[in-house]
């Protein structure tokens, strides 16, 4: 695709939308790059000065209600929703509204494996950027944190994009096409935005709506809408399960997990030995693994990175063991069943920590897992009395409020005895507290060494 001659704005300034605009400002395009904090706010942030020596205008302090029918597209960055009335103005009036995810798949010149799921997008995506890279040179991009459009113009034929890839950036993506795609599992979330689960799943299927017989559809066989999605994908599927046995796929078969798939029929690996927890993880694996089968890799490779990975920063990632206290950061836990995941994960008595920003989901199947395993609930964030007129309809008590994160923490100190844990897994997003669960994660883990 060709932007050169094209007018374009690039809404909202964090991380995808900044790479937008500079990549689109280094193809020659007319950018503007729009945000709603003001000027000042902005300065503070940013190299203004070094954007508009770019080429790029800015266009702050409202959103672009007036200038919109001015451009050719408007890309837009994750966290900009899609009703808003500027959005509707533009695609009224002929402009193309693309996510910043379908901007950098049509500059793409090399084979795509996109990864999306309510719950463990991160670590998969991680660790089959890892397996891929055993073969190809291998740009891990997305929602994990580094931009898609950061990395395109380093791209050639022969390099591999593994991209962890989010509803918010499908749900204005349209030609794009992985050659591997794989749904984790769909879970409740993110319904302030997507407004029903009918519409959250619709948008999650986006990610195989192109996809021919040519490629791979990797789906969870446990979770019932994933399970669904086989009727209605075109590529070739390849099931993965933690319960029960496939007559093709991957599988866990009591420690073991196993491959039926191409001719393979053997086992993997032995989940004792990997160094991650919790059945989730073990899921996490085996997509991840089947990702790099349909991209080529041997089996001895994947084992071999399988043995050697850690995890993932700020997911159930262990931060320490104090005065006989072992501390575990799960700040990426922004909803129940992320949570749910953490708490089943956890070998000692819990003392959790829990609230943070209200994305209209409900506690009930995460609350009723704490009798018996969590010892103290300490609550936090604008959820704090949401989550305990919870715990007060299933009977659990064990809970008290903290005003801030500091408070939150020395409250945990005094519930936690030796023998215990500590596990920040809040089931709600981190906005209003913090810049992102990322802040969270890394102030949590800041605070845990600090005594």
């Amino acid at each position: 695709m060709n932007y050169s001659d094209k007018k374009m704005i690039v809404c909202g300034m964090a991380r995808s939308g900044i790479a937008a605009a500079r990549l689109l400002a280094s193809l020659g395009a007319d950018v503007t790059l729009q945000d709603m904090k003001p000027m000042d706010a902005l300065i503070k942030l940013h190299d203004i000065e070094g954007y508009k020596k770019e080429g790029i205008k800015i266009y702050a302090g409202s959103n672009p209600d007036d200038i919109i029918t001015d451009f050719d597209y408007a890309v837009l960055s994750p966290g900009v929703p899609c009703d808003l009335p500027f959005i509707e103005k533009a695609k009224a009036s002929g402009v193309k509204v693309i996510s910043e995810v379908e901007l950098a798949y049509t500059l793409t010149p090399c084979p795509v494996c996109a990864i999306t799921g309510t719950n463990g997008k991160t670590t998969t995506t991680t660790l089959t950027g890892l397996l891929l890279d055993k073969k190809y040179k291998t740009a891990v991009v997305g929602n994990i944190g580094v931009a898609y459009s950061e990395k395109v113009k380093e791209l050639k034929a022969d390099s591999y994009v593994c991209a962890e890839i989010s509803s918010f950036q499908l749900e204005t993506s349209y030609t794009f096409r992985p050659h591997i795609s794989a749904v984790l599992n769909i879970t409740p979330d993110h319904l302030n935005r997507h407004k029903t689960m009918e519409n959250y799943v619709a948008v999650k299927e986006k990610i195989f709506a192109n996809q021919t017989a040519d490629d791979f559809t990797i789906l969870n066989k446990n979770d019932e809408y994933c399970a669904d999605m086989a009727n209605r994908t075109k590529g070739r599927v390849f099931f993965f399960s933690s319960a029960e046995k496939l007559d093709e796929g991957i599988y866990l078969d009591g420690d073991v997990i196993h491959i039926k798939w191409d001719g393979i029929d053997e086992d993997l690996i032995n989940v004792n030995d990997l160094k991650i927890l919790g059945v989730h993880n073990y899921e996490n694996v085996m997509a991840a693994s089947a990702c790099a089968l349909c991209a080529g890799v041997s089996l001895d490779d994947i084992r071999k990175v399988l043995l050697d990975f850690n995890g993932v920063e700020h997911r159930i990632e262990y931060c320490g063991t104090y005065n006989g206290v072992d501390y575990y950061n799960d700040s990426k836990g922004t909803n129940p069943d992320a949570s749910i995941r953490a708490v089943l994960a956890m070998r000692k008595p819990i003392v959790l920590i829990g609230g943070g920003y209200d994305k209209g989901s409900e506690y009930d199947e995460w609350v009723k897992l704490f009798n018996g395993r969590v010892k103290k609930l300490v609550l936090i964030g604008v959820t704090a009395e949401k989550i305990a007129a919870c715990c007060d309809k299933y009977g659990f008590k064990d809970y008290e409020f903290a005003d801030s994160f500091e408070g939150c923490m020395d409250k945990c100190r005094k519930a936690a005895k030796e023998g215990d844990c500590i596990l920040l897994s809040p089931a709600c997003a981190s906005w209003g507290m913090f810049e992102d669960y990322e802040q969270r994660g890394r102030i949590f883990k800041q605070l845990a060494a600090s005594k």
